[in-house]
């Protein structure tokens, strides 16, 4: 009589391994062929901020290069000298109108990443204190997020800027100072869920320093509802800056932004001459709408409910 083993000699292995939690969030993004291009479209936008110095046929804001026979020509003109045509047409100053809007998209990221990524910084730093320390702390610091968030962004924008004058440093230094209490009151919601984790209390209990535990413990959950929170501040301190250089509030006239091309556009607009105000418009509305729609898909990814 044969005896057969039932259980086989080599274990078997497992098929499929689970993915990482950031794998995964990429792989359920792609999913979404809207959030997909709409990321396709912010990525293409900013390649071609970055490197708007070598796909330009000029530099708008190099006066050498500016002819003034070349002023208010409709897209698609030839320059007076016949060299290359201006494919989106040219403004009052002679300046094309591509190369311009390509410049002020660059000045526009740079100052909508830069002021997002200072207030993240700064709000998340004071959103974990008032977390963590709790009373006067936490009352201080929350009660002035209350104050700064009671008013309207742009009216405090103005008065800041009035106050500082008009200069990129100066526009990132008022949004960033708008800016950081939506991070500090998203952080310290975020933290005071981990407080109560039984990790943290595990790490205090083996007398960890708290600021080990608020920065390699706690800060890294805190992250999901802080990017979806950059990610659309981004989008927000573009806006800001774009209306405050239309009303002559941001960036000097010697920088380039496409706020300062709307408003130049703007007043020659009802004469026909649509594209000096059009085209910028358009190409903020695709930078702005495109990073809104990767914001909200990330808001829908990262939702705590879903985020185990």
């Amino acid at each position: 009589m044969s005896t057969t083993p039932l259980v086989p000699e080599t274990p078997v292995r497992a098929v499929s391994k689970r993915r990482s939690p950031w794998r995964q969030l990429v792989a359920d993004f792609v999913r979404s062929p809207v959030a997909l291009g709409a990321l396709i479209v912010a990525v293409l936008l900013m390649l071609a901020a970055v490197f708007a110095p070598y796909i330009t046929p000029q530099n708008p804001y190099d006066l050498l290069q500016l002819d003034v026979l070349d002023a208010r020509l409709p897209p698609g003109s030839m320059n007076s000298a016949g060299t290359h045509a201006y494919w989106l047409g040219t403004d009052g100053q002679g300046r094309d109108l591509y190369s311009a809007m390509l410049y002020g998209l660059r000045l526009s990221l740079s100052v909508g990443l830069g002021s997002a990524v200072i207030a993240g910084v700064v709000g998340t730093v004071f959103g974990l204190i008032a977390a963590y320390a709790g009373g006067k702390v936490d009352s201080f610091i929350m009660r002035l997020v209350d104050l700064l968030l009671a008013f309207p962004s742009i009216l405090v924008a103005m008065m800041l800027l009035a106050f500082l004058g008009k200069s990129v440093t100066n526009v990132v230094l008022t949004l960033v100072l708008i800016e950081w209490a939506y991070y500090a009151r998203t952080a310290r919601a975020q933290a005071l869920v981990e407080a109560r984790r039984e990790y943290v209390e595990a790490a205090r209990s083996l007398a960890i320093p708290n600021w080990r535990i608020v920065l390699v413990h706690m800060l890294p959950n805190c992250l999901p509802p802080l990017i979806v929170v950059g990610t659309l501040q981004v989008a927000r301190a573009i806006t800001l800056e774009a209306t405050l250089s239309f009303l002559g509030l941001g960036v000097p006239i010697t920088e380039p932004s496409l706020g300062l091309l709307i408003a130049n556009g703007y007043q020659t607009m009802l004469s026909g001459e649509y594209w000096t105000s059009v085209y910028p418009g358009l190409a903020l509305l695709a930078i702005l709408v495109s990073i809104n729609m990767v914001g909200d898909r990330l808001r829908e990814l990262l939702n705590p409910r879903f985020v185990k």
